[in-house]
């Protein structure tokens, strides 16, 4: 068997090696005589993959123990329901930076719960660009000031964590979390499907510094209550075992091939490489984010001539690149290339584009 490069951007590639121990051990795991999938989540055993998994994201994100770790369901979009409740009081303010597509559904799940504020708003730029800090417009006294920070679909990423003053900083980390160094005690809370860098579809984390969930929030059942799931830990209601399971896995390679550090100097060179080759196609290729603020995980680009568009994506196909076409509210191409992208796929991509800039050209 062959497994092409997959440049899916969620549910999306995940390490062979992580793949291979899962079909290993998907039939009879750990001795127990059953599959992970078949054992209690309550159980001993599960109760220590559990336990397990959050100690190596603890140590791979270098997490401090006065902020919580949940695993959860329900996807990034149900804590930014969530996140309102929890942590706003009823008609409080809440400030938001809106820099595409998953900035702007953060704001509509909000505005039910707290008075949403656009603090600032890419959208007029095309969301091809960071609004500079200084135009910010923050209210005094937010709940929380939100911002995403990188846009899988608009390909546009913070660099830096952006000081907002004494309001908790809340981010969407979905699909760049420990794709570098991050100082998580800068955040109030970092969100995250797992799905793009750490693990499978299924499964969330929320990373919460414990102050935060003395606020009292608004009213809310149980199960929408953070305080709960970390009293819980995180077995509030039955979990996604194997997802978590599987999570759990991939911090384990993630830690085994250098950790976050590691990841970083791949990251960078393979972004390097492939917008590169973008802007060295002499326009046959474009990416339209200004270069500051492009995404080192999420890289949309555009033919030149659209027309050439079902041409690339079948024949990229046959040559073992999936899922490049881009996503709907854009067109044209995206190349995700999160952690467990290997380079030789990035270097399998640029020369496919290359040829096929020289036949088509």
């Amino acid at each position: 068997m062959s497994r092409a490069f997959n440049f899916a951007a969620g549910p999306a590639t995940l390490p062979e090696a992580v793949l291979r121990q899962a079909q290993e051990e998907m039939l009879e795991w750990n001795g127990v005589g059953a599959s992970i999938v078949e054992i209690s989540h309550r159980g001993a055993e599960f109760m220590e993959v559990a336990r397990q998994a959050e100690a190596d994201l603890r140590t791979l994100m270098s997490i401090p123990d006065d902020y919580a770790v949940l695993f959860l369901a329900g996807g990034a979009t149900l804590q930014q329901a969530l996140i309102p409740l929890n942590f706003a009081a009823p008609g409080q303010a809440a400030d938001y930076v809106v820099t595409g597509h998953w900035g702007k559904t953060a704001i509509k799940q909000a505005r039910t719960y707290v008075d949403a504020r656009i603090a600032a708003d890419g959208e007029s730029s095309g969301f091809h660009d960071i609004p500079p800090r200084s135009e910010w417009r923050l209210t005094p006294g937010a709940a929380y000031v939100h911002y995403t920070a990188n846009e899988t679909i608009h390909g546009v990423e913070f660099r830096d964590i952006p000081d907002v003053g004494d309001a908790p900083l809340v981010a969407d980390f979905s699909s760049s979390i420990a794709a570098e160094p991050l100082d998580v005690s800068r955040f109030g809370v970092i969100y995250g499907g797992a799905q793009k860098n750490l693990g499978p579809v299924g499964v969330t984390v929320v990373i919460v510094r414990r102050d935060l969930l003395e606020r009292a929030g608004q009213p809310r059942a149980d199960i929408m209550n953070y305080r709960s799931h970390v009293a819980g830990e995180s077995m509030l209601n039955t979990p996604p075992t194997w997802n978590w399971y599987l999570a759990g896995l991939v911090f384990k390679w993630m830690l085994a091939e250098g950790g976050v550090d590691e990841f970083a100097r791949r990251n960078a060179r393979k972004s390097a490489l492939l917008y590169g080759a973008i802007d060295g196609s002499g326009g046959f290729y474009r990416n339209d984010v200004v270069p500051a603020a492009r995404s080192r995980m999420n890289v949309p680009f555009f033919l030149h001539d659209p027309a050439l568009d079902a041409a690339f994506l079948k024949e990229s196909k046959a040559a073992g690149l999936l899922a490049l076409k881009g996503h709907r509210v854009l067109g044209g191409m995206r190349a995700s290339i999160y952690n467990a992208m290997p380079e030789a796929g990035v270097q399998a991509l640029v020369d496919f584009m290359r040829d096929f800039q020289n036949r088509h050209g």
